[in-house]
């Protein structure tokens, strides 16, 4: 099940992915590349609290496929 879950991750695809490492907390994003077991995520919403490392990552984090899901987008 989760196989599929994991086949259905594209480019394009708003995403949350869970918090790891220095991250004090969960981020959303938009999926830029999507590799055999992970994705590359744009991040454009975080927690102030990550505002420094979110920056030193150039906004990017690449998360496992099963700690990526789908997020709704927020109305801008």
């Amino acid at each position: 099940m989760e196989d599929d879950q994991m086949a259905e991750h594209q480019i394009g695809d708003y995403v949350k992915g869970k918090k790891f490492g220095s991250f004090e907390h969960d981020f959303e994003g938009e999926i830029e590349k999507v590799y055999e077991n992970a994705v590359l995520i744009h991040i454009l919403s975080f927690d102030n609290e990550d505002r420094i490392l979110v920056g030193e990552l150039n906004n990017r984090a690449i998360v496992r496929k099963g700690d990526a899901t789908p997020a709704k987008v927020k109305a801008e």
